[in-house]
């Protein structure tokens, strides 16, 4: 039996209710839909004050050291964020500056943003993927960016968009597949084969 993929999802809002909440939930569904998952959902409104206060590593509250683990353990991790000033938030970045350096190497990560207009469209190639290069992480080829009109009362409400999420999903399941097997049974018969051709 197939294990669960361990997916770490950051939701980068400092408020709820929340467009880019409601949009890792979205992709977190259809992610759902397609492999058997364990999630952990970190919303940085909640983890706020607890991570302003967690300014070393020697002063990292319980709940940031919870989120750090998830996150340093993810077989799969999403990162969405609102735009400000045309980036991540620096309450995001400032979580991300004490996960360690070696601890996202390979791991496949979809990102996502969202703004108020298409100004901030590029922000996903020009913003989140070198964050994430600097990780040695997988950043898979199609991210998700939502504009402020294509939600109503926080809802999705746009086609587009949700062509788009589809979109992410169905090009970001060929590197999540072989994680997702890698069982230990499945390794044991891996290793069968191996010493049985030799």
């Amino acid at each position: 039996m197939s294990k669960k993929l361990k997916v770490t999802a950051v939701a980068g809002s400092t408020s709820r209710p929340s467009r880019t909440l409601t949009l890792v939930e979205e992709i977190v569904a259809r992610l759902g839909q397609h492999l058997p998952i364990e999630l952990n959902l970190i919303e940085l409104g909640e983890l706020g004050p607890d991570l302003g206060a967690s300014l070393s590593y020697d002063s990292i509250k319980p709940a940031v050291r919870k989120a750090i683990d998830d996150i340093e353990s993810a077989d799969f991790l999403i990162f969405a964020t609102p735009v400000y000033r045309g980036s991540y938030t620096g309450l995001l970045k400032h979580l991300f500056d004490l996960v360690h350096y070696e601890a996202l190497i390979d791991v496949p990560v979809l990102l996502a943003a969202t703004g108020g207009s298409l100004r901030h469209s590029l922000v996903i190639e020009h913003q989140l993927r070198p964050l994430f290069s600097f990780f040695q992480s997988v950043t898979l080829p199609v991210g998700v960016y939502a504009t402020e009109n294509e939600f109503t009362n926080y809802k999705i409400s746009n086609e587009a968009l949700d062509q788009r999420i589809d979109l992410a999903i169905e090009r970001a399941l060929p590197f999540l597949k072989h994680r997702e097997l890698a069982t230990p049974e499945a390794a044991e018969a891996t290793a069968k084969l191996v010493a049985s051709a030799s």
